[in-house]
């Protein structure tokens, strides 16, 4: 298997390294950082990313506008991405699929949980 290519977005730079940690004890991939929405777009025409973990609640450009761009782009529409938010009302989480978002995982997340998600979209055909 080809190594995967994962981009975390979270303007916390403590979570991003906790996200970093797991995923990468969890997968074998390649992680790509950046604090906020804004960053991320910068990134992803220079990186091949095969899936997305994303905060909401960033400055700039929110976890929520990055989705609705990336939805709406032919370049990266099939791109899975995954919300980790500390936003659990059952409300934010509609919102987040409803814009585009594959799955949506509330802080504190539990690494199992995680590492079950990451191989369900990293092993799509």
């Amino acid at each position: 298997m080809n190594t995967k290519t994962i981009l975390i977005a979270d303007d916390s730079r403590a979570m991003r390294a906790m996200l970093t940690s797991t995923v990468e004890s969890l997968v074998d991939c390649r992680i790509v950082e950046a604090s906020n929405g804004f960053e991320a777009l910068r990134l992803l025409p220079r990186e091949n990313v095969d899936l997305i973990l994303t905060d909401i609640n960033m400055p700039d450009i929110n976890g929520l506008e990055l989705i609705s761009y990336l939805r709406n782009n032919p370049n990266y529409k099939e791109i899975p991405i995954i919300i980790i938010s500390t936003e659990g009302s059952q409300k934010d989480i509609d919102k987040g699929r409803l814009l585009g978002a594959n799955d949506y995982v509330v802080k504190p997340f539990d690494p199992a949980r995680l590492q079950e998600l990451l191989l369900k979209y990293l092993n799509r055909p």
